[in-house]
């Protein structure tokens, strides 16, 4: 039996520790991957933080984190999309309650993934960088599909694009979403924080389903967004950046927005409020950051910022429904337990990473190797990575 270890994380607040961990072989619908690389979210450092308080049910010493890129070391009774040695993405679920299991967390060299939160990855894509799609691309998904969020239609896969000179499929681009993107027929979406992690797959996928995307991010990001596919961009932080979104989306078949970010779910109802078309927005961040109250020192704000985030929420669904908005939050694991699962990870991310049209975005930054690593790369997403994500290789 292969010797496992991992990144615990113990109760009371504390700093990673790097101590032997069970092996755990797979029930009948999972795989267990020996990672190569794994992914860091704003989730896991929030958890280490204060998850006694939002995630009760987690049985501490536990080992959490989501994304993990790696090679199949062994299968479950019924699986049949993985065999022993394929090089997958997945996205692990423990800290779920209705998973709640350190076998099935990250932060360790042996992890047991879902079959259907698994998909295959190409032999010329790194590790690392497979390694930043699961949550992302997860909860993009939940977002854009799922029936009781914006209900859009499944994206579909696109054929390699093609050289001009040779005929012959390309080599694989840094970002290839608008360069391969089909017209877009089906309405226009509003993704709003769209250099995100979240952000970078919601438009993605929303252009393989056939919509188009206005964003909005920094400046400096335009670029990189408007290569995923994203049609028009606009600066978050302007003054008049309402206006200017409303007035863009006038005459358009408007079908809803994802709403990232502190502060966006009240951006996105003061646009959505004025515009003809679908009033729904799926809520992907809560109205207050958490990033000014977990440094050591700040944790006695923790109940005035609870607070500050339930007063905000009932205050923004409140005047979400008097103006005949539909919003809700957005669960990125929710898709485990719908056909979204099937539909990204079996039917579409594997032809679309193999033909080269998806993106898998935003791009790395290693922080370093080792499981040891963990903790540093938490401190480096807390301290915030733009239009990138924190990575560590095992």
């Amino acid at each position: 039996m292969p010797t496992n270890q991992a990144a615990w994380l113990p109760p009371k607040h504390a700093r990673l520790s790097v101590e032997p961990a069970p092996y755990t072989h797979p029930e009948a619908d999972e795989i267990v991957v020996e990672n190569r690389a794994v992914a860091i979210n704003p989730l896991d450092w929030i958890l280490q933080e204060v998850g006694t308080i939002i995630y009760p049910w987690v049985k501490y010493p536990a080992i959490i984190g989501t994304d993990v890129a790696g090679v199949v070391v062994e299968v479950g009774s019924a699986v049949t999309r993985f065999a022993v040695g394929d090089r997958v993405l997945g996205m692990t679920v423990g800290t779920d309650k209705d998973s709640n299991s350190s076998a099935r967390g990250a932060f360790q060299r042996y992890s047991v993934v879902f079959e259907r939160l698994a998909s295959p990855i190409p032999d010329d894509l790194p590790f690392e960088n497979a390694a930043v799609l699961p949550l992302g691309l997860s909860t993009a998904a939940c977002a854009l599909f799922e029936a009781d969020q914006l209900a859009l239609d499944y994206p579909k896969p696109r054929l390699a694009p093609a050289d001009a000179s040779s005929g012959e499929s390309s080599a694989r681009p840094s970002h290839p979403a608008a360069a391969s993107a089909a017209p877009a027929s089906k309405g226009t979406i509003l993704v709003w924080g769209a250099s995100t992690s979240v952000g970078s797959n919601a438009v993605q996928l929303a252009v393989a389903a056939g919509y188009n995307v206005v964003a909005t991010a920094s400046p400096r990001n335009f670029d990189y967004v408007r290569s995923l596919g994203a049609s028009q961009l606009f600066d978050y932080s302007s003054a008049s950046v309402v206006g200017d979104i409303v007035a863009a989306l006038r005459g358009t078949t408007f079908m809803g927005a994802a709403a990232i970010g502190a502060g966006s779910s009240e951006r996105c109802s003061d646009i959505v409020r004025q515009v003809d078309g679908r009033k729904r927005i799926a809520l992907l961040s809560t109205p207050v950051s958490f990033n000014n109250v977990v440094e050591p020192g700040r944790r006695k704000r923790l109940p005035l910022t609870f607070m500050r985030i339930g007063m905000s929420q009932a205050a923004y669904f409140a005047k979400a429904s008097v103006r005949g908005i539909r919003s809700k939050f957005v669960i990125g694991s929710s898709l485990k337990n719908t056909p979204v699962s099937t539909a990204i990870y079996a039917d579409f991310l594997p032809q679309a990473l193999a033909a080269k049209t998806f993106a898998v975005a935003p791009e790395p930054l290693v922080i370093g190797h080792g499981l040891d690593q963990v903790q540093a790369a938490f401190d480096a997403n807390r301290r915030g990575v733009s239009a990138r994500k924190a990575v560590v290789t095992l």
